[in-house]
């Protein structure tokens, strides 16, 4: 197979693997694997395919779509689509990829064929938040619902047993606060008076300290962390019985709640406008992440190059059907006014009068939370393998267990990289900060595709389908200008007031500034280069995306990124076996 890869270099930051490099350290066919305790090919398109449902079908059904719900009202449904078709141009790049780079690693090893080094390095840092800070969130979610669900049965958890030392200490301090300032209790809200009571009956530890932490977290973590490092096989079988329950209770969830719409929810449509819609977005999109994490067990499949592509799709179209249908039925049963609640499948059934069902919810969600959970799980130990393989991570990261077939001390870290933050820290922007480092790997995957196949002249099994963008990304830009100026008055007024109002304004709306020199300088290189539609719409979608998490997640984002970069040129660029190999043969 001759794959249109740039030429490799050897040098520089921006040195670049060849097609013959990545598939042979180590080998990504199937005899490789067989010898020398590599990993084992267990999953099928099906495997495949639930893993990504797995992900996907979490924290967002379950949770965070009721908000999303109660900001931009039924429309929200039309956000998923959005999100969904956003995500499917990132799909069919990532699918291309797969098809052309059948090894571990992800949007790190595509970035490492396309890009260069450096920007391998930075994505790979992207994923380690995406995938390892994500589950922290996810842990911590899973441990909420499963107190709640043993209080429902009459199993009491000492509440310092199940809160993040953090978020007990906070909540704490600001009790003492209000008695200082001789207010009532009453004035404390509900979590402030469970984190005072969690430090006030909590054990003391030598130095003051209180034994507070999430013990039902650290403890979903150890459980999935296990079953992750004895196999891949035992891991797809449990996600595959995971995702079966889950869609079943799903289907009733819907079959029931159709019985329970009024139409008349529906109207507005979209209360809050375009803004109120977009205002979910960050949230929305954090149920999607999922679906790269299929691209991490690529040397684990049967059939990478088939499979995988078909897996991303599979996945992406039956969970954004899913998603929009969930959406209009919690919408048609009660007003869009009333979903902000954090369990909000459970609270419209108790609402409408079919309390069994919200019971069955809560034990389906705290299913849903664990597969997410084993997700991830799998994922990142094989991003920590493949960078180890390069040299940019110590060797130990790429041992391969040789019982198991699994990357066994990457696991392990793994698994201590979530559980002791899920079990002491109260993470308030990770679902922001998770999201960023998604839609960079994902614009990066895009990009990467514009640089390896710009006019769709690869000759592997799945590319993405070319279309001649000279034209139609001026136009689309040009039609995306005019809906803004006709329909959405209001955000160009703030956007303009911000910018006259200085920097401590104006500075939310630079990633915004930044994104329209970006789109104009993306039109003229379409223009002129004829590149594929596909990926520039990707491309720019996913910038766009970015553009609305905030400018304290993009200095997060950044502070993230500078750490990362430390650790590459005092580690990573040294050891290099791309660059190594270049002194070697210079010799």
């Amino acid at each position: 197979m001759s794959t249109p890869l740039p030429p490799s270099r050897s040098s520089g930051l921006f040195r670049r693997k060849s097609l013959d490099d990545i598939l042979h350290n180590p080998p990504a066919d199937a005899d490789g694997h067989s010898h020398g305790g590599g990993l084992e090919r267990h999953l099928t398109v099906r495997d495949l395919t639930a893993l990504g449902i797995a992900a996907v079908i979490g924290a967002g059904i379950f949770s965070t779509i009721g908000n999303a719900s109660h900001d931009g009202g039924p429309a929200v449904s039309m956000l998923f689509v959005f999100t969904a078709v956003a995500c499917a141009f990132s799909a069919l790049c990532y699918a291309q990829f797969a098809a052309t780079i059948p090894v571990s690693g992800s949007a790190y090893t595509y970035a490492y064929a396309s890009f260069g080094e450096l920007a391998a390095w930075i994505i790979g840092w992207a994923l380690i938040m995406e995938y390892a800070v994500g589950n922290i969130v996810v842990a911590i979610s899973w441990s909420d619902y499963f107190t709640g669900l043993l209080e429902g049965v009459g199993v009491h958890v000492p509440v310092w047993l199940s809160m993040g030392m953090q978020s007990a200490h906070k909540h704490y301090n600001e009790v003492l606060e209000l008695m200082q300032a001789g207010k009532p209790l009453a004035e404390a809200s509900a979590a402030q008076l469970e984190g005072y009571n969690a430090w006030n009956t909590a054990p003391v530890l030598p130095g003051g300290l209180r034994l507070v932490i999430d013990l039902p977290a650290g403890l979903i973590t150890l459980a999935i962390t296990a079953l992750v490092y004895v196999g891949i096989k035992e891991s797809k079988n449990a996600s595959n019985l995971l995702v079966a329950l889950k869609l079943v209770v799903v289907a009733v969830v819907i079959l029931v709640g159709a019985f329970y719409v009024e139409p008349a929810n529906w109207s507005p449509f979209a209360p809050n406008g375009i803004g109120g819609v977009l205002k979910g977005v960050s949230a929305v999109f954090f149920a999607y992440i999922g679906f790269d994490a299929i691209s991490t067990t690529a040397e684990e499949c049967k059939n990478p190059q088939r499979d995988l592509p078909r897996a991303m799709i599979y996945a992406l179209i039956i969970c954004t059907i899913l998603y929009v249908i969930i959406t209009l039925i919690l919408t048609g049963m009660v007003n869009y006014k009333e979903l902000a609640v954090g369990d909000p499948l459970a609270y419209v059934f108790n609402k409408v009068g079919v309390k069994w069902l919200g019971g069955v919810v809560a034990v389906s969600a705290v299913l849903a939370m664990a597969s997410v959970l084993l997700v991830f799980q799998i994922g990142q130990p094989r991003i920590w393998m493949t960078m180890s393989r390069d040299g940019l991570l110590p060797p130990v990261f790429s041992n391969v267990h040789p019982k198991f077939h699994t990357p066994s001390f990457s696991t392990i870290v793994t698994g201590f990289f979530v559980g002791v933050p899920a079990m002491l820290l109260n993470m308030d922007l990770v679902i922001d900060l998770t999201s960023i480092g998604t839609l960079f790997a994902f614009a990066l995957v895009c990009g990467g595709i514009l640089i390896i196949d710009p006019h769709g002249q690869s000759d592997a099994r799945f590319k993405v389908p070319y279309i001649n963008g000279q034209f139609l990304v001026p136009l689309v830009l040009a039609l995306g200008a005019a809906l803004l100026l006709l329909y959405n008055q209001a955000g160009i007024q703030e956007f303009q007031t911000a910018l006259s109002s200085g920097y401590e304004e104006g500075r939310h709306y630079i990633p915004m500034l930044v994104f329209f020199v970006f789109c104009l300088v993306l039109a003229w290189l379409s223009f002129r280069k004829r590149l594929s539609l596909l990926p520039v719409l990707g491309l720019l979608t996913n910038l766009y995306l970015m553009t609305q998490l905030g400018i304290n997640n993009w200095l997060l984002f950044f502070g993230w990124l500078v750490i990362g970069l430390a650790l590459y040129f005092n580690y990573g660029f040294k050891h290099s076996k791309l660059g190594l190999k270049k002194v070697t043969t210079s010799r």
